[in-house]
């Protein structure tokens, strides 16, 4: 089998936050922006990867969710434990200074860890947990 990843869906409440970090601060092209019944799904990603994708998707369009769902998975997003995200980088330390001057919010500075990889953290306008490895 040669299977690939394509897209990882992450969930968005505010649009116009989501992609100014994701295209402004982190570099990333949008690719999509589609628009139906007053919410918006985004795809965005890395310039030089075409075939990966982040699509950053409305969570109160999920179908078949109940009301007592939504407000779960609201509270969750709030307390930044329902979405995440594993990205990489050839210079964590730049990426973190970027990263730090936008304001976004700090939740780990570069560390090396005791499993063998050094990373950093953030979380995105939706509150998801952005971790950020350093690449050899």
């Amino acid at each position: 089998m040669n299977i690939t990843i394509q897209a990882s869906f992450l969930p968005q409440n505010d649009p116009e936050a989501a992609i100014a970090f994701y295209r402004d601060v982190l570099g990333f092209e949008v690719r999509n922006d589609v628009g139906y019944n007053g919410m918006r799904w985004i795809t965005v990603g890395p310039a030089d990867q075409p075939g990966t994708s982040i699509v950053l998707y409305p969570p109160a369009a999920s179908p078949g969710l109940t009301d007592d769902e939504r407000r779960v998975i609201d509270e969750m997003m709030a307390k930044g434990t329902f979405g995440s995200i594993l990205l990489a980088t050839k210079d964590l330390d730049g990426s973190f200074e970027r990263l730090q001057a936008s304001d976004a919010e700090v939740v780990q500075e570069p560390t090396d860890q005791p499993y063998g990889v050094r990373d950093c953290a953030f979380r995105d306008p939706a509150g998801n947990m952005v971790r950020i490895q350093q690449q050899s």
